[in-house]
Formats: C-alpha cells, structure tokens, sequence
C-alpha cells in the first residue's frame, strides 16, 4: 500500500508540473507579436457590434458602451459608435458575424477607416451558489486591416470577480448572513464595470497611434505572448 501510495503521489506531481510548464506565459515585444501595426499605422479606427457568444442576452449592448473611448485614449480617431452602428444598421448590417471574414475594403470607402475593431464576448456570466458566487467577463479582440483585412492585433482580457459574503461568524446564522451577502453581491455586480477591467487587460497591449504622444516609441513594451495558449 505505501508503494502504491507512493507512486501515486509521483505521477501527480510529474502530472502538475508538466501542466504549470504549458501554461507558462512567454513574454514578447509588441513590435514582435503586432508587426503589422507599426508598418500599416492605422489612423483612423471603426468598431464594429460586440459579437456575443456568451448566454447574457443584454451583454452586448452593455459592453457596447466600454470600448470608445478607451481606444480614442490609445492615440487612434474612433469613428463615433452609435452614429456607425446606425448606418451598418441602414446596410443591413446588425451583426459583426456577417462581415467578419469578408474583405473589409468596403469600411475604407464607405467611412474612410484604416481599420477595423472586432469584439467577441466569450463569458458575460454570473456563477451563483448560495453562499458562493462569482462573476467573469471574457472579451477577445481583433484589429483588422481595411486594406488587406489581415489581422494586425489581437487580444484576450478576462476578469474574475468573487463575489461570496465572506465570514461572518460560525453556525446556521453565519450561513445565513453569509449568503445575504452574497445575493446582494450578485445582484449588485456592475457587468459594465468589470468589463472595463477586461478591456483594459487587452488595451494596454494595443501599439499606440498617432495621436498618442508614445507613438512608434513603445515597440520595446513586453507583453504576454498572444500566439500560445496560455492561462490568463
């Protein structure tokens, strides 16, 4: 039984480190991960309707609301959101989904863009438990070229947000504030907010442009690697 034991305990351990070695993050420069943004050096930027792949039917119109100006922040002219989502509307076009793999030379002709913003929502979702909660919001995000439709940049931003009561002392009526706490807490939870932490993650990686006084000057800037697989 001790060998047993023993040998058990061995593979677990080869197992685990072999698993925390594939997730290792490799940290590059953004003039290696994103070389098409320093040679298109995209102006001017349209975004494009969040794509929602998650299972909030509201979130894309709420995460909507996070994205304009952070970007007009990283230095770019963003064509203003309602007032292009009104005409992609008039163009039949209610949803990312129907051009994202289309030549997108027509969003140069049409709005004078250099490039295009996609969004993806992977998660919008609230794990609810009685006593236990948390919430994530998972965005994935693509700037695309209007002149090849090649993907210049992309990123991933994820946050996680516990959400449980915390202890508020032992027995039944600990239990009991405790998941008071949490119910509120989970009611409470301000998606937009949290949203704005996830974008936050893949702005940051985004070259700057040319209204932003470090523009060309962050080529250096080490990031997580965005071309492997790894744990955010």
């Amino acid at each position: 039984m001790p060998n047993r034991l023993l040998k058990f305990m061995l593979v677990t351990l080869i197992s685990v480190t072999f698993l925390s070695g594939c997730v290792t993050p490799t940290y590059v420069t953004k003039a290696d991960e994103f070389p098409g943004m320093y040679t298109e050096k995209p102006k001017s930027l349209l975004i494009m309707p969040p794509m929602n792949l998650s299972t909030a039917a509201d979130a894309k119109d709420y995460y909507a609301t996070t994205i304009e100006m952070p970007m007009a922040f990283q230095g770019f002219y963003v064509f203003p959101y309602q007032l292009t989502a009104e005409v992609l509307k008039q163009q039949g076009i209610y949803d990312a989904e129907l051009v994202y793999d289309m030549p997108l030379g027509k969003f140069q002709e049409y709005f004078g863009a250099d490039a295009v913003l996609f969004t993806k929502i992977q998660k919008w979702d609230t794990s609810y438990a009685v006593v236990a909660s948390s919430l994530t919001v998972s965005i994935d995000a693509e700037i695309k070229s209007t002149k090849t439709s090649e993907t210049l940049w992309q990123y991933t931003g994820t946050v996680v947000v516990d959400l449980t009561g915390g202890n508020s002392g032992g027995g039944l009526a600990g239990l009991i504030a405790s998941a008071i706490v949490t119910a509120i807490n989970t009611a409470a939870a301000d998606y937009t907010k949290y949203a704005k932490q996830a974008n936050g993650r893949f702005i940051y990686s985004v070259p700057v442009g040319p209204y932003h006084p470090q523009h060309l000057k962050d080529q250096q800037v080490k990031l997580i690697q965005q071309s492997v697989t790894v744990a955010q």
